[in-house]
């Protein structure tokens, strides 16, 4: 892969709105053109008590309201990847205020794959058609007068797409705060030395880019934070900034991911991401269930 397939336009600045998550600790973006009224919603949450099997969508209608509020038109929902951690809003949201739905196209890969640990039969589409629009590495799309790029960040996941829009990129789970380092890449399809080639991806990016993080915990006790540089991650990332090298990533990463439990939604959300946000079907009893695999994944 090339370090970047597309030329980064610094003059655009879009003007980002974060929402946190707190449950998931996951921050998803309004990202509007500052020229328009054109917007794209960016790593939805939709609320579940997994206990009791209960769906809500407190998180969605923050950012609905938010839309509504500014007279915004939503033109695409964006999903970095197929989320472990929580469930996607985004068919929620698009029927509300509309917009296209975009991922990787290796989601077909994270398709395959779960749909195998999930036992889900040949009536489980494993195309990506749930989606309005696979990305392909370096794939452009617009947002009002903006062009956005889809540049392909695997480790994490197969899928996992940064998009960058102007001076601003979202990132997904490919990178942290400098002070959390890296994503996990130990699920399946994941890798670590991926992982490391894909972080120096984005960090070819000039030094002034502002990242935009889908997560963070607060290390050490901190206030949650999302927007950071290139040039403090290059500088400052305790996982790949100083030089740090691939081999010496690799080998942190795997011994660390080793040490590291499974999302508490790992289960719910790989199963309602890989339809694109949708519950599995109902069944003839008009009710929806969602599978525990033992010992499956």
């Amino acid at each position: 892969m090339s370090p970047l397939p597309f030329a980064p336009d610094l003059s655009v600045k879009p003007e980002v709105t974060a929402f946190f998550d707190e449950p998931t600790n996951t921050i998803s973006y309004v990202v509007k053109d500052p020229a328009s009224d054109a917007c794209a919603i960016i790593d939805s949450v939709m609320d579940i008590d997994y206990a009791a099997g209960r769906i809500s969508y407190e998180g969605a209608d923050r950012i609905v309201a938010h839309v509504r509020e500014h007279g915004l038109a939503v033109e695409w929902l964006i999903e970095t990847h197929v989320h472990a951690d929580h469930l996607s809003a985004a068919p929620y949201i698009q029927a509300q205020v509309g917009g296209r739905l975009g991922i990787g196209e290796n989601i077909r890969i994270v398709q395959e794959t779960f749909g195998k640990v999930f036992n889900e039969g040949s009536e489980f589409r494993r195309d990506g058609s749930q989606f309005d629009r696979l990305f392909g590495d370096g794939d452009s799309y617009r947002i009002g007068g903006m062009t956005a790029y889809a540049m392909h960040t695997p480790g994490h996941t197969p899928a996992c797409m940064t998009h960058v829009i102007g001076d601003a990129a979202f990132v997904g789970d490919t990178l942290f705060m400098p002070d959390g380092g890296s994503a996990r890449a130990d699920f399946p399809g994941g890798d670590a030395r991926t992982l490391y080639r894909s972080i120096r991806r984005v960090l070819a990016l000039p030094r002034e880019t502002r990242l935009f993080m889908c997560h963070d915990y607060g290390p050490n006790g901190r206030d949650i934070q999302w927007e950071t540089t290139v040039g403090e991650e290059i500088d400052h990332n305790i996982h790949v900034g100083h030089g740090v090298t691939e081999d010496e990533f690799v080998r942190m990463r795997e011994a660390r991911d080793k040490t590291l439990d499974m999302p508490k939604l790992i289960i719910p959300s790989l199963q309602v991401n890989m339809r694109g946000g949708q519950l599995p079907p109902r069944d003839e009893s008009g009710r929806t269930f969602l599978k525990v695999p033992v010992n499956g994944l």
